[in-house]
Formats: structure tokens, C-alpha cells, sequence
């Protein structure tokens, strides 16, 4: 995700602080290592999640009012704990496969809940340009799929960037931590630029007439004088296989946009260049990780605004369509494709009426 590197830099050195202090605490190695971000939702997020989950809040002061969210596995908490705690490694074990935690765990588990917020602290307070007190919030418990999700619980409703780090310890198949931090609150800690808009003015400082701006060389195409101001309208098609990659672009011309097409592994920032991107679909045999990754790139060339992503696949399973959400998809197509149905998600997604066609 581009932007908002001063708040990743506190995460990842506040993490790893996190990690070193809570192994020492432990008497474990343990490592925190921020590894990936991205922009979600509440929705997303807990629609993707397949096992339970402890959040905790983090309230944000002074300078900076707010609350985000840490967000540990249940089975790392059950591991962290009862290794505090002084459990036998078989019990340890045990207690993870059946996700049994105690109130002895919980109690355990928010001491080191504690380190990480302490790291956090510092290193906040060290960083940024105002005052920044962030105070520990109970744990919460999540459990998909028995526990209900409403408007304010887990956490409330809305946007999120989502900061992903690794859990290592020899010994033990580690999760992730999460931290969940609301758009706004991210941007009083790392305000982000605004982008420059087009004003009349711009307009009047370039003119040339008749399609032309003047440029380095004297002229500049139309072309290239809206992608400087915001980019040719299109559609980006995503697709390894030639065949389908073309039969989409084929049920795009309605649409009236450019389409921009690529494999898989094309550069991304390459084919956005100058274009003002409306939507993104992409194709694959299947919705693995790979196909994931590439949402996840789409979503960080338009941090703020992301454009709308379709994924195509043959295969669909309940699990793959949740990461596809998680990861930033707003829709999907089961192929072969079916020219309503692709038909009908551009519209929508393009917000194309019929009667422009």
C-alpha cells in the first residue's frame, strides 16, 4: 500500500520493540515483523476471518483522539499465555487444538497485550509532532459464525488500513497480529497529500488550442494532457489466458472506455499510467493467493480511491470468495462467462445507464 510511511515505520519498529520485549517476558524468542497493508472494511475483514479472534482497542489521546484495534488469533493468545503462564508444552498443545482459554489465559495474554501497547507508546510519542497517549482497552472475543457482528461490536463499523505482521517462535505454528487503524485516525497520525485538482486556471496556463497544450517539445497530444489532469477513462483487464482476456475485452466495448490488458504479472503501475481507471477485472483458474496478491496492488495504486475489482475464476469455494472480499474484490464472475452477468457488474460498477448505450 503507497502512503502513509511515517505510520508504517512507527508500526514496524514498534512491533519488533514489541516482540524483543515480550520474548524476554516469555523467556521464548519471539519476533513481531510488520510483513504487509492494505485498505479494508469491517465487513471484509471479519467476513474473511475462519477462526476466533481477540480485539483490543487502543485508545488514542491528546492530539490525536481516536481508537484502533489490535487484532491476536485465539490460538495465538491460548500459546502466549499458557507459555507465561508455565504450561506444560503437550497441555500447551492441547489447549490450542480445542481453542480452550481460561480466565487465567486472558489475564495472561493482556499482560502481554500490555508490551505491545508500551512499544507502541514509546515509540508514538517519540515520532510524532504532538502529545500521544494510548491506553489499553479490554480484550474482546470473536468467534465467526457464533458471535454476532453489529454495528459496533467487535469494533464499529467502517474503513480501515489494516497493518499485517508475521508471529515467529521456534517451536510453534504461529498466526499474525493485526492492527486495524480507522482512515481518519491514520490521518492525524501520518497526514497523507491532497491531491492537486484541476482548476479552471490550469486550463487557461496551458492553452494551445484545438486538442494541443504546450509541452516540453512545444506540444503535447490531448491524450496526454488528460492524464495529466486526471487520466483517459478506462477498464483494466487482468487475464494470463489470451483467449479470455480478449472475449472480456470484447464484452467491455459497450462501455465506450479504453481497455487496458495484461497478464497476471504485468506492472500494474505501468498500465495505470495516465489513465483515469473506472474498474478492474481479473481472471484466473482458480482464486488462489496469487490472484489475491494482484487485488492487493490494484488497491495501492489508488489508495485513496480504489477503483472497483471483479475477479473471474472457474472455481469457487465459500472460502475464496470471503479473501476475495477481505482482499479488496467487490464482485465476482464464474466463468465461462455469462455476457448479462458481465454485462449487468460493469454497468453497476461503472455506473453506465443502459440508456448510454
Amino acid at each position: 500500500m503507497d502512503g502513509y510511511t511515517t505510520l508504517y515505520g512507527m508500526l514496524e519498529t514498534a512491533l519488533k520493540q514489541a516482540g524483543d520485549e515480550s520474548g524476554m517476558l516469555l523467556g521464548q524468542d519471539l519476533s513481531i515483523a510488520l510483513s504487509d497493508s492494505l485498505s479494508t472494511s469491517k465487513s471484509s475483514y471479519f467476513g474473511g476471518l475462519e477462526d476466533g479472534c481477540f480485539v483490543l482497542g487502543v485508545d488514542s489521546g491528546e492530539a490525536y483522539g481516536g481508537q484502533f484495534y489490535l487484532v491476536f488469533s485465539l490460538r495465538d493468545a491460548i500459546v502466549l499465555s499458557s507459555i507465561l503462564l508455565g504450561i506444560p508444552p503437550a497441555r500447551i498443545q492441547e489447549k490450542k487444538r480445542l481453542s480452550i482459554i481460561e480466565n487465567d489465559d486472558i489475564d495472561a495474554f493482556s499482560e502481554i497485550a500490555n508490551m505491545v501497547n508500551g512499544a507502541l507508546n514509546t515509540v508514538f510519542q517519540g515520532t510524532l509532532p504532538s502529545k500521544v497517549r494510548l491506553k489499553l482497552l479490554s480484550p474482546k472475543k470473536y468467534i465467526p459464525e457464533i458471535d454476532p457482528l453489529s454495528e459496533e461490536e467487535p469494533l464499529p463499523d467502517g474503513d480501515f488500513l489494516m497493518f499485517r505482521s508475521r508471529l515467529e517462535m521456534p517451536g510453534q505454528e504461529m498466526n499474525h497480529l493485526d492492527v486495524l487503524i480507522p482512515v481518519a485516525l491514520a490521518n492525524l497520525f501520518d497526514p497523507q497529500p491532497v491531491a492537486a485538482e484541476s482548476a479552471p486556471g490550469v486550463a487557461a496556463e496551458n492553452e494551445a488550442g484545438d486538442g494541443e497544450i504546450n509541452g516540453a517539445d512545444g506540444t503535447e497530444s490531448a491524450e496526454t494532457a488528460l492524464a495529466v489532469v486526471g487520466g483517459v477513462d478506462s477498464i483494466v483487464v487482468l487475464e494470463d489466458d489470451e483467449e479470455q482476456r480478449q472475449q472480456m475485452i470484447g464484452l467491455l466495448s459497450f462501455t465506450g472506455y479504453q481497455v487496458a490488458e495484461g497478464t497476471l504479472n504485468v506492472d500494474i503501475k505501468e498500465l495505470f499510467a495516465g489513465r483515469n481507471v473506472k474498474l478492474v477485472i481479473i481472471g484466473s483458474q482458480d482464486a488462489d493467493d496469487r490472484e489475491l496478491a494482484v487485488c492487493i496492488k490494484v488497491n495501492a495504486m489508488r489508495q485513496d480511491s480504489p477503483p472497483p475489482i471483479i475477479m473471474s475464476a472457474e472455481c469457487w469455494t465459500r472460502t475464496a470468495v470471503l479473501k476475495a472480499l477481505k482482499y479488496g474484490a467487490r464482485d465476482i464472475i464464474i466463468k465461462p462467462f455469462n455476457s448479462d452477468d458481465v454485462t449487468s457488474k460493469v454497468r453497476r460498477y461503472c455506473k453506465i445507464s443502459s440508456a448510454s448505450s
